[in-house]
């Protein structure tokens, strides 16, 4: 039976000061019991001599310093996992919210679980196809991959997250594949959006859900990426599934920390977040990838807005050195109800190359893939030189590069959010855009390609 206390000497916000107590460890659980019997979770935070500092997990209201007793569990937060998690939707600490009965465990397993060694990753090199041309085919998703998405306020990165969580799948027979997806500081209305929008497509059936509202406590938002990657871990390593993680809103869980660090009356770093976010963020995104002698894989999505539209606020830039790459949506672009919003030119894969090709997508869609860049790039160039000079200023081949940005964002970034594209329909796409250039402006594309593929007007 774990020792009791009776010694909280004080309780400040979601913090709370236990004096004499020992034989306690960083980070280890504590359970709160009021003078009514309720019970309340902790978790220690500090060992200082035999004084303990500890998070709470839900408000501080109603402890009664004199009259409510801790005592601590002697192991670390856990989390129960089995199969049975696929279709169920659980809260920020991994308990059931969907009405449906509690998992019988086939493990429990530490929620602080440990970034993978780098000797012991394979390199990502295999296709995820997320039915978002946009994203398969400029900037592609590779299995194992970290590919944040940074969007802003007011931008529908809530139904982009949706949609890829939706139509995600790896091509191959005999690959089993799974989504996690974690969603933190969101409202009630936004939680019904994604849970109903899974169920009506039947994609919960694959799908764990973690949900933390934006009134539950700080601490279980700090908590819920941690147990949507240990039941991702779960599920890949031990199971063989690809599991791609998505989890939104990122920012969420910074203002959660920065909560947490200024009760604490830390030293705050940049705009006030704690000096360990850099650290913290990468102890979380670091845990996905693929593991040397494992089936299984972890690729993994994070979400965030930008504060003020800022790319150098500190979550976007710490997020952007942990990653490889970041898809961009772009306000403009949403005001001219081009859906999903995302603004290629400065999106960036930086695996793309890897996971496109023979025998992964199709031979031509690395050539078709620079050439898009290229002439939806000058395009833009032509567009802008034509709002300042005027038509009659540009070229015959510049206005056919204007014309053509103009159809690449209507037919090809602009598919709404329930078509679900395969890879070979955006390559046709590709094509059908490519083939209002002349042949002689595919200077990108191998002329077997252009025989093959080009589009005769």
């Amino acid at each position: 039976m774990p020792k009791e206390y009776r010694t909280i000497s004080e309780v400040a916000g979601p913090l709370m000061l236990v004096k004499g107590v020992s034989d306690v460890a960083y980070n280890e659980l504590g359970e709160i019991e009021l003078k009514s019997g309720e019970k309340r979770r902790c978790r220690v935070l500090e060992v200082s001599d035999d004084n303990v500092l500890v998070q709470l997990f839900e408000a501080s209201t109603g402890i009664n310093l004199a009259e409510s007793k801790v005592r601590f569990l002697g192991k670390q937060m856990e989390l129960a996992v089995s199969e049975d998690m696929l279709g169920r939707v659980f809260d920020g600490l991994g308990r059931p919210v969907d009405g449906g009965a509690s998992i019988l465990p086939e493990k429990r397993l530490d929620v602080n679980g440990k970034p993978m060694n780098p000797a012991a990753r394979n390199y990502p090199s295999e296709f995820i196809q997320t039915g978002v041309s946009a994203i398969d085919g400029l900037n592609t998703l590779v299995r194992g991959q970290k590919l944040p998405i940074f969007s802003a306020s007011g931008l529908p990165h809530a139904e982009l997250a949706a949609q890829i969580a939706r139509q995600a799948k790896v091509r191959g027979a005999d690959e089993s594949f799974a989504v996690v997806f974690a969603a933190m500081g969101i409202t009630f209305e936004e939680a019904e959006f994604f849970t109903n929008s899974f169920k009506e497509t039947g994609a919960i059936d694959r799908t764990v859900m973690f949900t933390n509202l934006a009134n539950d406590p700080a601490i279980e938002r700090i908590a819920t990426p941690k147990m949507a990657m240990t039941a991702a871990e779960y599920l890949a390593f031990d199971k063989g599934m690809h599991v791609l993680v998505i989890m939104t809103d990122i920012t969420n869980y910074a203002d959660a920390l920065r909560e947490v660090s200024a009760a604490r009356k830390e030293v705050p770093g940049r705009r006030g977040y704690p000096g360990y976010m850099y650290t913290d963020l990468a102890a979380i995104y670091e845990r996905a990838g693929r593991q040397k002698d494992k089936k299984g894989s972890i690729t993994l999505i994070p979400i965030l807005t930008m504060p003020e539209d800022d790319k150098t606020h500190p979550i976007p830039d710490l997020t952007g050195y942990i990653t490889e790459g970041q898809i961009i949506l772009s306000r403009d672009l949403h005001r001219r109800s081009v859906t999903p919003p995302i603004d290629v030119l400065p999106s960036l894969s930086r695996l793309k190359d890897k996971g496109i090709g023979e025998g992964k997508t199709r031979e031509d869609h690395s050539g078709t893939m620079n050439q898009l860049f290229s002439a939806y790039a000058r395009g833009k160039d032509a567009k802008e030189l034509m709002m300042i000079l005027g038509e009659s200023a540009l070229t015959e081949i510049d206005r056919i590069y204007a014309k053509f940005a103009e159809a690449f964002e209507e037919k090809y970034v602009s598919q709404g959010n329930e078509t679900d594209r395969s890879i070979e329909d955006t390559l046709s796409i590709g094509w059908e855009l490519l083939s209002m250039l002349p042949k002689s402006e595919l200077k990108r594309i191998s002329d077997d390609f252009i025989e093959k593929y080009y589009i005769e007007k």
